[in-house]
């Protein structure tokens, strides 16, 4: 399915979608729905000039979200509306966060809102006098719409407002002067062309198995939800024949009301038991919530899902188990990067509501056996352990937090030895005024993320008590690792001050389990002592450190760069350069052969009177992913990135100096070997040139912020594998060339290959 967006009544396709925080997966395939597209959108374009309601309702999993962004994404419905806007509303919502984000997006407005901003009031006279499409996701209530329904305001411009729901009653409540739409169920043929689609992915299905992937169809009656998960299990079985019809029979002795939850416990049987508790873990997040992948696969690591503490390839581990969970659409996919990387991903309402019932099955109590693909012998040494869903933490606020208290606990012994996995929903804790006090007593829990939580002053003496602590995130006014050098087992650390740090460094070396260090614009204080640790014969190192950022560095010496020399495994750096350095960054290409992605923010003010100081920027040979903000690119900077044989992802913020008059980036004898993705964000040039030769492999374009230059080389025409070009907040001469170089490639293949897509326009 092809997403279009418009600016300024212009058309453009795009294979993904709008990135804003509440748009729905863009990973569904889209089956069947045709007719009730053709319907729905005949009421949005046709009939009253008034505003109207137009509600989608049916069970969960039927396809409500899915056809309602079939329809918003089509290219007449978007020519039709001056102003788009999607949010989910869920269950539990708050009025004002929802009101906020259709706003952004109907404005294109990025800036922060104030809480004594009347943003009912804003929106109104944001919509006045346009008209708007705004669709209103998986409602429950019809208070929120009458909370939010008020800032809709009427005319006759023919503005349209979507509803999703499974509940009718809440449809019919909404109802304005179009009835009701009730979502049928697909037919065979569609369930089994869906089905197809998610098995085989675009292969054909052997002859052998059409009789067999037909009564799966059937089976599933009709539920595309049903159909997605029973894919995902039959796509990891045997292409035999008789093991589809086992599946096929299993499902036909259940009634349709319970089929789905009956199709997730099927699924859920069939997951490894490694990835078992990584399923029920996700469940705990609040409704709706795009789970970043980033913290996800540290969180999973810190509660030894996945391999034992002391195993190198934990991450990988981690990154192959969210695989596994989306390859059997259990998770779905919300947000992806500019180079296709996942950024987070989402539990489907029904998956999660599988997963909450299974939590609250009894006390829930799991043995948990950290699992290693990488061992042949996996450990038999276990932990007895509990989730804090829901009903525990109610018991365990009634019970003060003392766990022989609480009644689901058979003994006071049991109770001590009990280890929990912590509540990752972390705003449970916002409201207290000490939340401490009550998480000390809990003295097993292993992950701690208060970074909404009010700490009080001593937050680093009650930290002491969580000897097993290995996830720890904190908003602080004040930092030094020596609070918690004594959390030997600490391997994630994320730190978000209320001002600039400059802790003092000579603690960090006694946390050798540390693999993530993330503190927010932090400066480190070296001593007269530390010279110890920078000598090359000394021993001190963190080997398991991976990621460490973003370190400012007022100057980069000698001492300064020994630093980072000290993390011979780390794969992530993030560095901060306020100064032109005395000495190249990384001098000896032995010590990082393992870095691969590196992310470097410079002054640019410190350099404009400055001379050879880009022999400093030499970077190691195996990187992957490079973004440089700030950095002017000069001949041999560009010369030193292009000797980056293995680059696949290159971004380049800003990049000229501001001081001359005219600039060219000039690339057309530099050849970027490997570069798959290439980002401009608010690069100052007049002109770019390239030859067909200078990216050889380039899949995407992706230019933000582009006001200077006026066109794209047109020998990007000659480029066999580009394949999309995003253009953000760009001149109308930039769009122009894009769409040359589309028009050309379909010239001269025939084929339309290319995918243009325009978010703003300015």
């Amino acid at each position: 399915m092809e997403v279009v967006e418009t600016c300024e009544k212009r058309t453009l396709s795009s294979v993904e979608p709008s990135t804003e925080r509440s748009f729905p997966s863009i990973d569904e395939e889209v089956v069947g729905f045709v007719e009730d597209a053709e319907n729905l959108m005949k009421k949005l374009t046709g009939g009253t000039k008034d505003m109207d309601v137009l509600s989608i309702y049916g069970m969960p999993g039927l396809g409500k979200t899915t056809l309602a962004r079939k329809v918003y994404n089509n290219p007449s419905i978007v020519n039709h509306f001056d102003v788009k806007a999607w949010c989910a509303v869920s269950q539990t919502y708050n009025v004002r966060t929802l009101l906020v984000e259709i706003f952004k997006q109907a404005t294109h407005d990025k800036s922060e809102i104030k809480e004594d901003v009347d943003i009912a009031d804003k929106l109104q006279k944001a919509l006045k006098g346009r008209r708007y499409l705004i669709v209103l996701d998986d409602m429950w209530q019809v208070e929120a719409w009458e909370d939010l329904g008020i800032c809709f305001p009427n005319g006759e411009k023919g503005s349209r407002v979507i509803v999703t729901t499974r509940i009718e009653e809440v449809a019919k409540n909404l109802q304005h002067r179009s009835d009701p739409y009730s979502l049928r169920f697909l037919t065979v043929e569609e369930s089994w062309e869906l089905l197809k689609k998610k098995v085989f992915r675009g292969e054909t299905c052997p002859l052998k198995l059409v009789e067999a992937g037909l009564q799966v169809a059937e089976h599933c009656k009709g539920l595309p939800l049903v159909v997605v998960l029973i894919s995902g299990i039959i796509a990891k079985m045997e292409r035999e024949a008789s093991l589809w019809l086992e599946v096929a029979n299993d499902l036909s002795s259940y009634v349709l009301e319970e089929q789905s939850m009956k199709v997730i416990q099927t699924s859920y049987d069939h997951l490894g038991n490694h990835l078992k508790p990584c399923l029920l873990y996700m469940g705990l997040f609040p409704e709706d919530f795009e789970i970043l992948v980033y913290d996800l696969l540290k969180l999973w690591i810190a509660e030894e899902f996945v391999l034992n503490a002391e195993t190198e390839n934990m991450e990988e581990a981690s990154r192959v188990c969210l695989s596994n969970l989306l390859n059997r659409s259990l998770v779905m996919v919300s947000r992806k990067k500019f180079n296709g990387d996942i950024e987070s991903c989402i539990l489907h309402d029904v998956v999660r509501e599988f997963c909450l019932r299974k939590l609250t099955e009894e006390k829930f109590m799991q043995i948990i056996v950290p699992y290693s693909p990488y061992q042949h012998s996996c450990p038999t040494e276990s932990r007895l352990c509990i989730y804090m869903h829901h009903d525990l933490d109610k018991q365990l606020d009634h019970s003060d937090y003392q766990l022989n208290k609480v009644p689901m606990f058979q003994s006071a012994e049991e109770a001590e030895s009990l280890q929990l996995i912590a509540h990752p929903e972390f705003n449970k804790w916002d409201n207290r005024s000490d939340p401490l006090s009550l998480l000390v007593k809990l003295r097993f829990v292993r992950v701690l993320n208060l970074m909404k939580a009010k700490l009080p002053n001593s937050w680093a003496t009650a930290i002491s008590s969580f000897p097993h602590l290995r996830y720890l995130a904190l908003y602080v006014e004040q930092f030094e690792f020596k609070w918690i050098s004594h959390l030997q087992n600490l391997q994630t650390l994320r730190i978000i001050p209320k001002k600039k740090l400059h802790p003092r460094a000579a603690n960090l070396w006694e946390m050798r389990k540390l693999r993530h260090v993330k503190i927010d614009g932090f400066s480190l204080v070296w001593e007269d002592n530390d010279q110890e640790f920078f000598e090359e014969s000394s021993p001190t190192m963190l080997e398991n450190l991976k990621t460490f950022g973003t370190y400012h560095i007022e100057d980069v010496d000698d001492m300064a760069r020994r630093f980072w020399w000290r993390f011979p495994n780390i794969e992530e750096l993030r560095l901060r350069i306020d100064h032109v350095p005395k000495f190249p960054l990384f001098p000896i290409a032995e010590v990082h052969t393992r870095l691969l992605s590196l992310v470097l923010v410079i002054s640019p003010f410190r350099f404009w009177d400055s001379v050879g100081w880009e022999s400093y920027f030499v970077f190691p040979s195996n990187l992957r992913h490079l973004t440089i903000a700030g950095c002017f690119l000069t001949k041999e900077i560009v010369s030193n990135i292009a000797t980056l044989q293995k680059l696949e992802s290159l971004e380049l913020v800003h990049g000229f100096n501001w001081k001359e008059e005219y600039q060219c980036w000039d690339v057309t004898d530099v050849v970027f070997p490997a570069l798959k993705y290439l980002k401009l964000e608010a690069v100052r040039m007049d002109e770019w040139k390239a030859s067909e030769e200078s990216f050889p492999v380039l899949e995407k374009l992706y230019i933000k912020c582009g006001y200077s230059y006026k066109e794209i080389p047109p020998s990007f025409v000659d480029v066999p594998t580009l394949r999309f070009i995003e253009l953000d907040d760009c001149i109308d001469s930039l769009w122009d060339s894009a769409m040359n170089i589309k028009k050309e490639i379909e010239e001269y293949t025939g084929c339309d290959r290319l995918q243009v897509s325009l978010i703003s326009c300015i």
